[in-house]
């Protein structure tokens, strides 16, 4: 939890000198912001290596096709990093493009989703077929 309390009140320091920055002009402030959010990016991969060590445990334990879950675990990344992608586009003036990212983002997470939907359906064939 140190690097969660770390990492926020680096961000929090970096808005101030952004602050300051963009009196002089944006360019500076927004390589800042970009950079910021790298950072934040690295703290949240350390946060959730246990969670897919996690994942992976109850992957085993139930039997579960791996392929699957790495479809929720690419599906919650792509959300993810289109959300930060989307508010460094909006922080730097262009909220037009931020929007593109996350409608992109949602055509992306539909195109993974294809495989769960064809399961899903052979699986409603199966059901509906023994009936």
């Amino acid at each position: 939890m140190e690097r969660f309390w770390q990492a926020a009140a680096g961000v929090m320091v970096a808005v101030v000198i952004e602050i300051f920055l963009n009196r002089q002009g944006r360019d500076m402030g927004l390589v800042l912001s970009i950079g910021v959010c790298c950072m934040v990016l690295a703290v949240m991969a350390a946060y959730l290596e246990p969670v897919l060590e996690l994942l992976e445990q109850l992957q085993e334990m139930g039997d579960l096709d791996s392929g699957m879950l790495e479809i929720l675990l690419k599906a919650t990344g792509i959300g993810l990093v289109a959300e930060l992608a989307s508010l460094i586009c909006a922080d730097a003036g262009n909220a037009a493009l931020g929007r593109a990212i996350q409608i992109l983002a949602a055509a992306a997470v539909l195109w993974l989703a294809i495989p769960l939907v064809t399961s899903l359906m052979a699986l409603l064939r199966q059901i509906l077929g023994e009936l």
